[in-house]
């Protein structure tokens, strides 16, 4: 890819990164339970969250019982935060994964959970496979454990809320610019336009190109634009028109293949792609709502959101390290061995395809509040119906290492291209020639329809009940062209011909609070999800006939306002996930499974002293397979990509008028990163820093990234025995920020 000349980048860099515009308002101990004012010359950097966008939850974190955690615009600038990875990155509990298999773009895990198909946007589930910007985003918002009654199906773990920035009456502009020590130049802006007393527009984009990381082929060139159009601000009715439009140009990061139990050990900017390797991404998220307020008191909410996503990939990854011989490649055993790393290569494998993601969802809701024999009720009932479709052409290129065919008959679609020696590989675009041939054609669809409602009790000044009930009705069908019906030359294929999945389901959620002050809430809650065994349009032979998996969370917990505007909150919870998938025999699975995890967390947002701001949170994860069938040889093993400890710590302080300046660590504990726990990655703290020059109409900002030059393991992908992405290197970027 192209890079642009320091001379070039020097004059991008003369605009800006986005700082947050806007101060929030509150009265001190008031009785919503509201923080203390804090104003920085008129503009809003407060790392404390406001009301919550989601509609389904009470607009006070107060009145939730449960976790949330919420990254806003403020911090995600300090942080030098571009994508939702870097932003999840400072919130405990969460970890990531890598493009692997049929699977690429945002790949997360929460509390232990896959939380892949948990991606919202703007409360609508967002299940498209890309690479997520954060440049048209106000906040991300993470609520912890089973919400199948907020959300429908999924949601072990939580499930993460991307909140986009909407039109306001405030005029406004902003234009920023950064350039990265490893080159990478990104461009945004924003701009609010009022058109009338009660209607706005309001515009953002964003370019960026260069190198992501200090690892080898991790080039992006991208691009998006996203608006949003208002009327009716301030009236009895609201219409909001949204969209988001993004194409991504990236190089895929496969990582490191593993070797004696942990990934092998190479300089941490090794990449065992080709040149040629690409993922291209085109997103299209458009979204239309009404509210309208019938009384004060009752408002009536009706949503539809359409995305959809196509991916062009041609990827190259490390699938298992081996020797080379006259007679071609020889794969380990067992991922072991003695050898000197001179001496091992890489047998490399082609993950090419096209994908086309979509959903279409209508949401309509209805909010009343009213009380009943001196009980106040804050009431929510709503109707969801949606559509889900699936398409993923795969295809395969089968080279040769060594003169020798790496493809053999019994295998013929395993797309095997190239061996590449471990250390120092060529980087060449060697393999990329080789005929591509058509592999699986996979399609999926879903139709899905649920009715719910929920009711907040206020009992009494100080004690709330919350509870809900949601019935999931969810129709699934998929397809693979190669499957297990097939000739005799693919007789290994689980994959299913065709089948279909019809899951009944009701979700509940039940919670109590106690608030004995405005600044104090104390709350237990219960929670279900569950996961039919076709949620991701998936399948393999075993599982078409299996009831879903179902989860249930139990939670404790408390959240205090202190000082002048801290919020602290420290919650005990469990997550079990019974009827887990477990494989009994090839090819036949049953609910044998159940997985347990018993955690704690603790955080500390906003400010300590007018001068001295701060964003930590801790999460404990004490998570086991305590169910599983003997040929799962998982019983007893810790889930992939699960860390017993991870500790975020981000603060600032205004050393004096203007200057600001900051840092944290990042701390996790070892994961796993195959199921049976033969593969491991260490712990590691990493440590960046900020300073900021700040005046009424632009910032500059230096973020230094991996203080330390620390080697340590970003995202953890299970696939080919288990791969581990480095993290970045020492890297530096220069932001400068323009506000009009």
């Amino acid at each position: 890819m192209n890079r642009l000349s320091p001379i070039a980048a020097a004059l991008v860099a003369a605009f800006a990164a986005p700082l947050p515009l806007y101060a929030q308002q509150a009265a001190p101990n008031n009785a919503a339970g509201q923080l203390a004012p804090v104003t920085v010359e008129g503009q809003r950097d407060d790392f404390a969250p406001g009301p919550t966008a989601l509609t389904k939850l009470p607009a006070d974190l107060h009145d939730v019982p449960q976790s949330v955690t919420v990254v806003n615009k403020a911090q995600m600038q300090s942080q030098g935060v571009a994508s939702l990875s870097d932003a999840l990155r400072h919130v405990s509990g969460i970890t990531l994964g890598g493009a692997e298999g049929g699977q690429i773009g945002n790949n997360i895990n929460l509390n232990g959970f896959s939380a892949r198909t948990d991606i919202y946007l703007d409360g609508f589930r967002d299940r498209g496979q890309y690479y997520r910007d954060t440049f048209a985003m106000d906040e991300i918002e993470v609520l912890m454990g089973p919400s199948s009654m907020l959300f429908g199906r999924g949601s072990t773990g939580g499930i993460i809320n991307q909140v986009t920035k909407k039109a306001n009456l405030k005029q406004a502009t902003e234009v920023s610019a950064s350039v990265t020590s490893n080159g990478l130049v990104r461009t945004t802006a924003d701009y609010n336009h009022p058109l009338s007393d009660t209607s706005a527009m309001r515009i953002e984009a964003m370019a960026q190109n260069g190198a992501a990381s200090t690892r080898n082929q991790t080039d992006v060139q991208d691009f998006g634009l996203a608006g949003s159009y208002v009327m009716g601000i301030g009236t009895a009715t609201e219409i909001t028109l949204s969209a988001l439009l993004q194409h991504n140009h990236d190089q895929p990061d496969y990582g490191l293949p593993p070797l004696n139990g942990h990934p092998v050990n190479v300089d941490r900017n090794t990449a065992y792609g080709l040149n040629s390797d690409h993922t291209d991404q085109d997103v299209v998220s458009l979204n239309a709502g009404v509210k309208h307020k019938i009384t004060p008191d009752v408002t009536l909410r009706n949503q539809t959101q359409f995305n959809y996503v196509r991916t062009s990939a041609v990827e190259t990854a490390p699938n298992t390290i081996g020797t080379v011989s006259g007679t071609g490649f020889t794969a380990l055993t067992g991922a072991a061995s003695t050898l000197p790393l001179s001496s091992l290569f890489v047998r490399a494998q082609s993950h090419d395809r096209d994908i086309r993601d979509y959903s279409i969802y209508n949401q309509t809701e209805l909010s009343a509040k009213f009380a009943t024999g001196g009980i106040k009720h804050d009431f929510l009932v709503g109707l969801e119906v949606g559509h889900d479709g699936y398409d993923n052409q795969a295809y395969y290129r089968n080279g040769s290492c060594n003169g020798r065919a790496l493809t053999d008959a019994s295998t013929p679609t395993t797309g095997y291209a190239d061996c590449i020696p471990v250390v120092n590989p060529g980087y060449s675009a060697a393999g990329s020639s080789i005929a591509e041939a058509a592999g699986n054609h996979q399609g999926g669809s879903a139709n899905t329809i649920a009715t719910y409602f929920g009711d907040t009790l206020e009992l009494n000044r100080q004690f709330k009940l919350v509870g809900g009930l949601r019935y999931d009705r969810y129709i699934a069908s998929i397809s693979n062209s190669l499957n297990a019906g097939n000739t005799p030359a693919v007789a290994k294929n689980t994959n299913l011909a065709g089948a279909s999945q019809t899951v009944n389901f009701f979700s509940v959620r039940a919670g109590g609070i106690w608030q004995p002050t405005s600044a104090q809430a104390y709350y237990v809650s219960y929670g279900t999800s569950f996961n039919p065994s076709l949620e991701q349009l998936t399948g393999t032979s075993g599982q078409q006939n299996l009831d879903p998996e179902k989860n249930r969370s139990y939670e404790a917990g408390g959240k205090w306002d202190v000082a002048q505007g801290l919020a602290l909150n420290a919650a005990a919870f469990q997550i079990t996930k019974q009827n887990a998938r477990s494989q009994v025999s090839t090819g036949v699975y049953e609910l044998q499974g159940t997985v347990r995890v018993n955690g704690a967390r603790a955080g500390a947002t906003g400010r300590i002293t007018r001068q001295w701001q701060v964003a930590a949170n801790y999460t404990y994860l004490d998570a086991q397979v305590i169910g599983a069938s003997p040929l799962d040889n998982t019983l007893g093993k810790t889930p992939v990509n699960t860390p017993k400890h991870t500790l975020t710590t981000w603060t600032t302080y205004d050393v004096a008028p203007h200057w600001q300046v900051g840092g944290g660590a990042t701390y996790m504990s070892q994961r796993y990163v195959n199921p049976t726990n033969t593969i491991q990655v260490g712990g590691y703290t990493r440590w960046d820093a900020t300073v900021a020059y700040t005046q009424k109409d632009y910032d500059i900002r230096l973020n230094l990234f991996n203080l330390t030059d620390k080697m340590y393991y970003d995202a953890l992908i299970q696939s080919d025995g288990g791969r581990s992405v480095p993290g970045s290197g020492r890297t530096a970027m220069l932001s400068v920020n323009y506000r009009m």
